[in-house]
């Protein structure tokens, strides 16, 4: 199982709870310092880190002193506006002393399962980590409806962790782990150190309990957990409210972990290889001499593409015989594939009349 230390991509997830005192409002700055700190001791790793943070609405209602509870769609969704602004430039400002930039990245539930909207995000998420950039995800809470939720980010963070094949993903929370029932409720209740299945009697050890500024509970974060886990990600649940919370977590502060199944690329390339093919995609030997060396798909090594397929859609490799080399998600629908086979990728925005991106298939996106 990936630890932190050895983790090549790391996940963390951060609730309201953490960021603003529930009391006045005003951001935990002392904490965001810290907590950059540790953003800062993995980059220096080569760990790529993404956060996904609560906080926007709870900065905002304070800011437009809204009180206290459950509020209306539209002032939640005002106070999101507001609040994001402010969430935005806490992390840009803590982050920057330690050379490290960042950008932010406003999701639906919509761009995971619209597929050309899930490719998109996957591949802007992609380009940001390998640029250097720390991503700072959060759910569209301005134009987000109970509809089009998450609902939480935890299970925003398990998705956020498939999408970029991350490794390990780390919930700071308000308790310390998985317990047996609540701990404030029943004093015989202990903690899971690790959780190698997540069974039906694990499931119903879950409770809802949370804080007055976060809505995710433990059936929300065993959700997370399995998503996470099916992806070949390690999960841990740690609480997060001490300075440093991600050193603690390595030196052996209390957690639980759930056990991935596999690891994050093999889940993937077994998903891609699952998938029924909706058109077949022809390549000559240079082609397939490249893809045998990991690289993608180029339409320069192309020769023939069938099928009515869109874009993200899984399409079948062929050599140049005829033989199948494996499953690919195009990056391109069939028509256009048919329009750039053959050509070189700097040709690309000439013929489609607009920029496309070079790689028909990546290799990331590929089962062969």
């Amino acid at each position: 199982m990936a630890s932190l230390t050895n983790a090549t991509r790391i996940v963390i997830k951060i609730g309201s709870a953490l960021l603003v005192d529930r009391a006045t409002g005003a951001l935990r700055a002392d904490w965001l310092r810290a907590l950059a700190e540790d953003v800062a001791m993995l980059k220096a790793r080569g760990t790529d880190v993404v956060l996904v943070s609560s906080g926007s609405i709870a900065l905002g209602r304070a800011a437009l002193k809204l009180p206290a509870g459950a509020l209306p769609l539209e002032q939640a969704q005002a106070a999101a506006a507001v609040g994001q602004i402010r969430l935005a430039r806490a992390y840009e400002d803590t982050l920057a002393p330690h050379g490290i930039t960042t950008a932010q990245v406003l999701v639906t539930l919509e761009d995971s399962a619209d597929r050309r909207r899930y490719l998109n995000s996957r591949a802007t998420l992609a380009t940001l980590l390998s640029l250097g950039v720390v991503p700072i995800v959060n759910e569209n809470d301005t134009i987000a409806t109970d509809e089009i939720r998450f609902g939480d980010n935890d299970r925003l963070a398990a998705q956020v962790a498939v999408t970029v094949g991350a490794d390990v993903t780390v919930l700071l929370s308000d308790v310390d782990g998985f317990y047996t029932a609540n701990p404030a409720q029943d004093p015989t209740a202990h903690r899971f150190d690790m959780i190698e299945d997540i069974t039906p009697e694990i499931e119903a050890m879950a409770g809802d309990a949370g804080s007055g500024l976060s809505k995710g509970g433990m059936k929300t974060k065993l959700m997370a957990a399995k998503t996470a886990t099916g992806a070949g990600c390690a999960l841990a649940i740690t609480e997060g409210s001490r300075l440093r919370p991600v050193q603690a977590l390595e030196q052996g502060a209390p957690a639980t972990w759930f056990r991935p199944k596999g690891d994050p690329q093999a889940a993937r390339k077994r998903w891609i290889a699952s998938m029924k093919p909706q058109g077949f995609v022809s390549i000559d030997d240079g082609a397939m001499a490249a893809l045998g060396k990991g690289k993608s798909l180029l339409p320069a090594g192309v020769t023939n593409v069938t099928g009515d397929f869109g874009r993200g859609d899984p399409v079948a490799i062929l050599g140049p015989n005829g033989e199948g080399l494996g499953n690919g998600l195009s990056r391109y629908t069939g028509a256009e594939a048919r329009l750039i086979q053959g050509c070189r990728s700097g040709d690309i925005e000439t013929i489609l009349g607009y920029p496309g991106r070079a790689a028909l298939i990546h290799r990331d996106d590929m089962a062969t």
